[in-house]
This record gives C-alpha cells, structure tokens and sequence, in this order.
C-alpha cells in the first residue's frame, strides 16, 4: 500500500504573496482561456448546424426561481463577487486540481448555512438525484482525503468556488458554475434548453474507508459498465476498439482545453449488435443522465440520433487500470484511472479516477445556442 504525497507550496486559496512559479502557470492557463473559443473538434474542423434554437416544451420556471432565490440571499458585496456576465472569461477558468489557479466566485466555505443551502439548491434542480449525489459524493470524498492528510482547513467538502452567469430573473440566458477539486460543472439554460458541459468529476480516494464519511464510494457504475461493454466485444472488434499500448498521461479534453482538437478513433457504435449496443447506451446514460431527468431525456435522444457516427476506444488492461472514451459530434465522454496525486503511486491505480463530458463543435458552455439566441432575439448585441 502506497503512502500519502508531500504537498506542494501552492495553496487551495488566493495566497497572499505569488510566486513566480505559480504566476506563470497562472499565466498559461489564462492565455489558453483567452483564445476565442471554437469547441472540441476534429482536424477537419467545427462542424456547424448541429445545435438548432429550439423549444423543447419543458418547464425551467422552477430552477430559474431557485437560482432568484440565491442571488437575493446575497449582499452587494457577494453579488458583485459571485455574479458575472453571460460572456464572462471565467466560465473557462475552471480547474479540477485542488491548488489555487484562477478561482472566481463565491467560495461555499465562506458562506453562511442558509447561502450555502441555496446554492446547493440551484445545483439540486438542474440535476438528477442521481447526478446531485454524485456531485456531493466528490465534494465528501474530498474531504475524506483532507481528513487522512490532516488538511482539513485545505481539502474538504466547502473548498468550492459557486458562480452565477446571466440574468435569469430577466428570462434571459443565464447559468451556474460550480468549480473546485475534482468537481466542475457548468450549466447554462438558454430558454428551456440546457446545456451540462463542461462536466469534470473525479475522486481521489475513489471509497472513503474512514472519516466522517465512510462508505461513500464512487464511479463504481462508471467503471463496471464500461469493463462491460469491452467485455462484450469479439477479439476483431477488441482489435478495432484499441487506440493504443500505453495509457495517456491524463485526459485529452480537460481543464483548459477548450479548442482540443481530437479525431475519432476506435470502435463504431453502429458496428455493434444489439446487446452491445444497449451496454453502450447504459454507459453513455451514466454520464448523460447526470442532468436532470426531463432535460437528460432531450439529450439522450440528440446523442443516440448520431449513433452511427459514435466510437467507442479504448487503452489498457480491463482487469487491471484502463482509459476508455465515447466520442460523437455532440458529446465526448472520457474516463481514465489515473496515477496518485494526493497518494505517492506513480502508476495508475483504480483510487484515483478522472472523467469529462464535453459537448464537442461549439457546444460547450452553451455557446453555439447563445450564438444562435443573440442572432435571432439581440442581432445587434450580435454584431
């Protein structure tokens, strides 16, 4: 059994002083922001058209009054703190580590029982109960790593930075970010659609053994399904699955990386029977049932509507550590145990997991829809 690792200088909070080292990682992350945003792609490029303006007929008068709620809880001070553009930098700004790199909002931690509880609130009803445990079950898990290290006052289920983008007492498109270690999320409801991504989750300890929350564990689905599906598969299409030999050193669409450019790879989904196909279809639900179940629903049916164009691909040893992706024109799904940060293992193990959601060619952050909202309702804020 591995020990724990020395932590590093850089801390989870704003420091007082900054140093070179951590201003120029600082620095490189804010460029990778400030590029103007195209999405996810392929080397052939964005792929427009695939994101139309639509009604969907479902009712987000619900969330929208939570989200009021919240933002009247707040102080002046607080509202100018955690309160910010549509079109605000900072939706790019998240960070899955726990060390301190351009951290915006209100920290949970900071907030008083009755705020914290309505900004969980907000986060509660745009997901499922499903997604919202799994959500909190990170932020415990957290804290379970802060108990072992005795860094409490450094790791632990608050350390979460909560944000609050657009106007939504105006109707207007608005959303929330919810940002810290292992846990980012950013939704955005333009009209009745919402968009869920990026969506970053990850768990180190993956099972909290003691503390004040033992017996939480996580991605065990996430894990199981996928070692399901690549079971499933005959030796020729285990051949075609495989990308490579050696697992990548983290995921290839995580924090700031926005404009990746990834080309599919792997394994067809419409090459599969039909109990292949239902184990991909439990798996990618995992993911995409994380929303709240009306809006997962309206998003389920615009993933499998491009079934045929999915690929499933996959590296490493199913019984042993592995990296899996799912890769559309409308989602990217990637999972991938990984080597110890806060635990000194060097490999990976299963303890520490990473996964991402993107919605690829435009789709994250809900941009390609708020472009197509200001051209047909604001055309000249469009201009």
């Amino acid at each position: 059994m591995t020990g724990l690792r020395q932590r590093g200088h850089a801390p989870t909070r704003k420091p007082a002083e900054f140093t070179p080292e951590l201003l120029a990682k600082i620095d490189w992350r804010r460029r990778a922001a400030d590029e103007p945003f195209r999405g996810v792609a392929t080397s052939e490029g964005v792929r427009p058209g695939l994101f139309p303006l639509r009604t969907t007929g479902l009712d987000v008068a619900g969330v929208r009054r939570t989200a009021e709620d919240y933002l009247a809880a707040l102080t002046p001070r607080e509202l100018a703190q955690g309160r910010f553009g549509m079109d605000d930098v900072t939706w790019r700004h998240w960070a899955n580590g726990a060390r301190y790199f351009l951290r915006h909002g209100l920290c949970l931690e900071d907030l008083d029982q009755a705020k914290r509880d309505r900004a969980l609130a907000l986060v509660r009803d745009s997901l499922s109960a499903y997604g919202y445990t799994q959500v909190i079950d990170m932020m415990r898990l957290n804290l379970t790593i802060g108990e072992l290290r005795g860094e409490e006052h450094l790791l632990n289920e608050w350390m979460y930075w909560f944000s609050v983008y657009g106007s939504p007492e105006k109707g207007r498109p608005w959303g929330w970010q919810l940002d810290g270690h292992h846990v980012c999320v950013n939704c955005v409801f333009v009209g009745d659609q919402m968009v869920l991504t990026p969506s970053f989750l990850g768990a180190e300890p993956v099972v909290a053994e003691s503390g004040r929350y033992a017996g939480t564990t996580a991605f065990r689905r996430e894990e199981a399904v996928g070692e399901r599906l690549f079971h499933s598969l005959t030796g020729e299409q285990r051949d075609r699955a495989v990308i490579a030999e050696e697992m990548p050193p983290d995921l290839f669409a995580g924090a700031f990386r926005d404009n990746f450019e990834l080309n599919y790879a792997g394994l067809p989904l419409g090459e599969l029977s039909g109990p292949q196909r239902a184990i991909a279809a439990d798996l990618i639900g995992l993911y995409v049932n994380r929303a709240r179940d009306d809006q997962a629903a309206v998003r389920m049916e615009e993933v499998l509507a491009h079934e045929r164009e999915t690929y499933f691909s996959w590296i490493g040893d199913v019984n042993d550590v592995f990296y899996y992706r799912i890769h559309s024109p409308v989602i990217l799904i990637e999972f991938e145990h990984q080597a110890g940060v806060m635990f000194d293992n060097d490999t990976p193990t299963r303890r520490h997991i990473h996964t991402v959601v993107r919605t690829p060619n435009g789709g994250d952050y809900g941009i390609d829809l708020l472009r197509r909202h200001h051209e047909r309702f604001h055309p000249r804020e469009s201009k």
